[in-house]
């Protein structure tokens, strides 16, 4: 059995700047989207557990081929990538599309691990379409995952309970970011990861044609205003009389 995780290049989140409420992306690195990165984690774990053969799959430009050496370092075994400099800002029919496809070239995928949400849209719909085209069954929203005698035991993390589902192999698995702490390659894994196997394709050579295909475009993306005052203050006595007036602290 493979256990197969896709996964999305997106901006460094963390070295995002606001200029006048919007976004700066210049200069920002990719990296792989964070509850991706537990679906990683929660793949290496299954892994090592079934001693099965870990897939990492991805579709985006064409420096995913750098950005994938983090799940490379990371614990998986070997990635298949779909790269294509059109395939910035495509929409999640387009995206789940190209998955799926990369997904249907990877024999024996039992287990199929998506993190609940992308780190930029969080639309979470790739997973479920995925499972859709594929005709395989859905668990999602998962935070515990159990593998034994060709079947998987999930405990999903709903909004007042949790549940305990079963399914038979292959299944489609969303995760929840608090299903575990995605663990930090060591120097070591981050060398030997560049020499792991990747498959690259186009999306020409799976037969999914993107040149007719919507994109996302993003009408508004704006910071909060600032409600800041700046009243200036000189000494100790007139800032707690300051936040007395506006009632941060009590008279």
């Amino acid at each position: 059995m493979n256990i197969v995780v896709a996964m999305k290049q997106i901006p460094d989140l963390q070295q995002v700047r606001i200029r006048n409420r919007q976004p700066v992306f210049d200069d920002v690195p990719l990296t792989l989207g964070n509850i991706d990165k537990n679906a990683l984690e929660a793949g290496v774990t299954l892994k090592e557990a079934a001693d099965a053969k870990l897939f990492v799959v991805s579709a985006g430009n064409e420096e995913l081929e750098d950005t994938i050496k983090e799940a490379l370092a990371a614990g998986a075994d070997e990635a298949f990538l779909v790269t294509d400099d059109a395939l910035d800002d495509i929409t999640s029919d387009v995206s789940a599309a190209l998955i799926a496809a990369a997904i249907q070239k990877i024999d024996a995928a039992g287990i199929i691990l998506f993190g609940e949400g992308s780190g930029d849209n969080y639309s979470g719909q790739v997973a479920s379409r995925v499972a859709e085209i594929l005709g395989l069954p859905q668990i999602g929203y998962a935070k515990a995952i159990e593998l034994a005698d060709n079947k998987v035991k999930v405990v999903r993390s709903l909004e007042d309970c949790e549940e305990v589902v079963e399914s038979e192999l292959p299944v489609v698995i969303s995760v929840v970011s608090d299903i575990n702490e995605a663990r930090i390659p060591s120097v070591t894994q981050i060398l030997k990861a560049g020499k792991k196997p990747k498959e690259v394709v186009t999306p020409d050579e799976l037969g999914i044609d993107i040149s007719a295909k919507p994109v996302a475009v993003t009408l508004s993306n704006l910071a909060p205003e600032s409600a800041r005052k700046g009243i200036a203050v000189k000494s100790v006595d007139e800032l707690v009389k300051a936040l007395t007036a506006e009632g941060l602290i009590g008279r």
